[in-house]
C-alpha cells in the first residue's frame, strides 16, 4: 500500500512540475521535427476552352521543420514555423480524374502564431491553442506532358504559376516535458488558403487548398 502511494505521489509530482526553468516568461524554445501537409482541395474548373469539369487535386508531402518560440508571459507565446519547400503533385480530377500527374509545385509556408499555453510553466503536459498568419509562397511550378495534352494538344509545353497568398491559420497542440530542458511536441495546424493557377495558355483555375498539417518534434528550452 505504501509503495502504491509513493508511486502515485511520484506520478502526480511529474505532472505538476519538471523544473522551475521550463517554459516560463522569457524562455525561448527551439524544436525540430517532421511535418506532413495534406491539402483538402476544392477545385474550380479550368477556364474555357478546357472540358467542363476539368478540376485538380493536390497530393500531400512531408518535410522537416524548424520552429522557434518565445514565452512572452508564463502562458502566452509567439512562435515561428520555418522549413524547406514542400513538393506537391498536381493531379487531374473531376472529368479528367485518372489522367495522372499534371505537374508539380513547391510551396514554402512560413507561419507565425500567438499562442495560449495552459497550466503552469513547469507542468509536464502543456496543451496550447493559437492563431496566426501563413504566407504561402509557390515556386518551381512545372507542367507535365499530360497538362500540355489536355490544355494545348500539339502546342508548346504548357507552363503555369500559382498566386502567392497571405492567409490565416489555427493551431492546437501540446508539449510533454522530458526533463527541465527537453520536451516532445505534437501540433495540428489548419490553414485557410485559396489561390489561383494561371496557365501559359491564358486559362486560369481557382483552387481552395485549406491544408491540414500534422507535426511531431523534439524541442529544447533555453534563455538568452
Amino acid at each position: 500500500m505504501n509503495t502504491a502511494v509513493r508511486v502515485l505521489a511520484a506520478v502526480a509530482a511529474m505532472t505538476v512540475a519538471t523544473g522551475a526553468s521550463a517554459q516560463s516568461a522569457g524562455t525561448w524554445m527551439a524544436k525540430v521535427g517532421l511535418n506532413k501537409i495534406t491539402p483538402h482541395v476544392d477545385s474550380g474548373d479550368i477556364s474555357a476552352p478546357a472540358l467542363p469539369g476539368t478540376k485538380a487535386d493536390v497530393k500531400a508531402d512531408t518535410k522537416p521543420i524548424l520552429t522557434f518560440a518565445y514565452m512572452i508571459t508564463d502562458n502566452i507565446s509567439a512562435e515561428m514555423i520555418l522549413g524547406v519547400p514542400y513538393k506537391h503533385d498536381l493531379m487531374g480530377d473531376g472529368s479528367i480524374k485518372g489522367t495522372g500527374k499534371l505537374g508539380t509545385a513547391e510551396a514554402l509556408p512560413p507561419t507565425a502564431f500567438i499562442q495560449y499555453r495552459f497550466f503552469q510553466p513547469n507542468a509536464m503536459i502543456r496543451p496550447y491553442v493559437g492563431a496566426g498568419l501563413t504566407y504561402a509562397y509557390f515556386q518551381k511550378e512545372t507542367g507535365s506532358g499530360q497538362m500540355t495534352a489536355l490544355l494545348d494538344p500539339g502546342g508548346k509545353p504548357v507552363t503555369y504559376r500559382m498566386d502567392n497568398k497571405l492567409t490565416g491559420s489555427l493551431v492546437v497542440g501540446s508539449t510533454v516535458a522530458i526533463n527541465e530542458r527537453w520536451f516532445a511536441d505534437v501540433a495540428v495546424v489548419k490553414t485557410y488558403l485559396k489561390t489561383k493557377a494561371k496557365f501559359s495558355t491564358g486559362q486560369t483555375q481557382d483552387i481552395k487548398l485549406d491544408p491540414l498539417a500534422v507535426s511531431i518534434s523534439i524541442g529544447y528550452n533555453f534563455t538568452l
